[in-house]
């Protein structure tokens, strides 16, 4: 096993921009000077295999005379302490007693990247536990080179894209390597006031990574794969193309695109699907989607919390439609997810925003028997029942179809006036005794105060009797009326 390092170097020549400084790429533009520069590299690995495998003789570069500015990666095991520099000198540099604005030193889990401002000419070591097989790399134009986005392409759509990067055209093949940068492609609103992102937030809309996971292929093959989901307005945008690392940052600025909106459209025709089912309709915009070649994934919601899923993958021209019960009213909630091509021949899958509808129960139908109307005969005159009866019929018969029929049902206001007549009676009564009862007392009471007065007269007593009488004939009134 050898004990190269793996070095990687950003290159500033005299007349040159600092590394630090954020540059906008051009992917086509490659000067001659660079490629001449690069020909003949400022730094190069010292020592042979044999001496590599010597802890004292390994992990040797050697620095150019004409270097000014030199940026590098040492990848080192997980976890590892950070590498420590010997100069030419033999003076060594620590990462904890870096100071100054000549060094630069930023430290990860599995490497260290050091810029170094007029670096000393002459041969270098690093020392620490640096990965074996690693090589030296020169720096000299990083670039993202990512897969065109389609002209037709519609909010909310996931789309899947691969990248590479090159340095100095060439593509950069060391797995490694993804740990020191990022990339990223971001959405910058042109502010064009006739499209819905007018004034719109800057949008992240993917991140490249190669690591295996969600759409990555395969992880560290040095592919990058990033995975959009265009959940942003419609309108127009500037894709910005972003590699970044620690110490700088490199831009790469598209031509502006034309994001679409959803294509799909949804609507409902409650109790369209006959007896206690609502009708929901799919259709799309046809300019852009092929009708035919439509798919719907979806799910819904009742207004009790149950879900449905459904599909739709039968192809046709027509709308889709999707029964869905009816058996209770409030809030039903739908999503979708659509597969399709667009007209230009492109497989999509489409995010589609919830769609709503409210189901109302319908209203009980109340009939009052007092706005009944009454049948009237064909002279618009109130018909009068038929109460006449043949001489010759029976007369029990008669009797019975003579009588007029009660209904069993009464409104409102015949209840309440039934209910006064009947407690106003029992008040009236309660009275009546309460005051009969009272005068007969006190008439109990003067006979026994008085015992010599003679017996009354048979005239007085016809007189007694009289108003009993009366007091009987009312109380059998009341009784009647009761």
């Amino acid at each position: 096993m050898t004990g190269r390092i793996w070095v990687v170097v950003l290159l500033v020549i005299s007349g040159l921009c600092a590394a630090q400084e954020p540059v906008s790429v051009n992917p086509q533009a490659s000067s001659e000077s660079e490629s001449t520069d690069n020909e003949a590299s400022p730094l190069t690995e010292l020592g042979t295999e044999y001496q590599n495998s010597i802890e004292l003789l390994r992990n040797r570069f050697r620095i150019d005379y004409k270097v000014d500015e030199i940026t590098m990666v040492f990848f080192r095991e997980y976890g590892s302490a950070p590498v420590v520099l010997v100069r030419p000198d033999g003076s060594k540099i620590f990462q904890s007693q870096v100071e100054g604005d000549d060094i630069f030193w930023y430290d990860a889990d599995t490497y260290d990247m050091i810029s170094i401002k007029n670096p000393v000419p002459g041969p270098w070591q690093a020392v620490g536990r640096i990965l074996p097989g690693s090589r030296v790399m020169v720096l000299s134009d990083i670039q993202l080179h990512a897969d065109k986005l389609p002209s037709i392409i519609f909010s909310g759509e996931i789309l899947k894209s691969t990248a590479y990067l090159t340095n100095d055209g060439k593509p950069i093949d060391y797995n490694e390597f993804r740990d020191v940068v990022e990339l990223t492609i971001e959405l910058i609103s042109t502010n064009n006031p006739n499209y819905d992102n007018f004034g719109a937030n800057d949008q992240l809309i993917a991140t490249f990574e190669d690591n295996g996971r969600g759409m990555d292929e395969a992880p560290l093959d040095g592919t990058f794969t990033g995975q959009f989901n265009l959940s942003v307005p419609p309108g127009e945008w500037k894709p910005i193309f972003r590699v970044t690392t620690p110490m700088f940052t490199r831009e790469q600025e598209n031509p502006p695109i034309l994001l679409y909106p959803n294509p799909i459209k949804l609507d409902v025709e409650l109790d369209g699907g006959g007896d206690r089912y609502h009708k929901l309709l799919i259709d799309t915009d046809r300019e852009l989607v092929d009708i035919e070649s439509l798919l719907i994934d979806g799910k819904i919601r009742f207004p009790n919390g149950d879900m449905q899923n459904f599909s739709l993958t039968e192809p046709s021209n027509d709308v889709r439609e999707h029964l869905i019960v009816a058996y209770e009213e409030g809030v039903f909630r739908v999503k979708l997810t659509a597969y399709g091509t667009t007209s230009e021949g492109r497989d999509f899958i489409l995010d589609v925003p919830e769609y709503t509808f409210l189901a109302e129960a319908p209203e009980p139908e109340v009939v009052d028997p007092m706005l009944e109307e009454t049948p009237t005969a064909d002279d618009g005159q109130t018909a009068v029942p038929d109460t006449s009866m043949d001489l010759d019929s029976d007369i029990g018969i008669a009797d019975s179809t003579a009588e007029p029929e009660v209904s069993d049902e009464m409104d409102d206001s015949t209840i309440m006036m039934l209910i006064i007549g009947v407690n106003g009676t029992i008040v009236v009564i309660g009275l009546l005794v309460v005051t009969g009862v009272m005068v007969k007392r006190k008439m109990a009471r003067k006979k026994s105060l008085s015992p010599s007065t003679p017996p009354a007269s048979a005239e007085g007593a016809g007189d007694e009797k009289k108003r009993g009488s009366m007091l009987s004939k009312l109380i059998g009134m009341f009784k009647k009326s009761g």
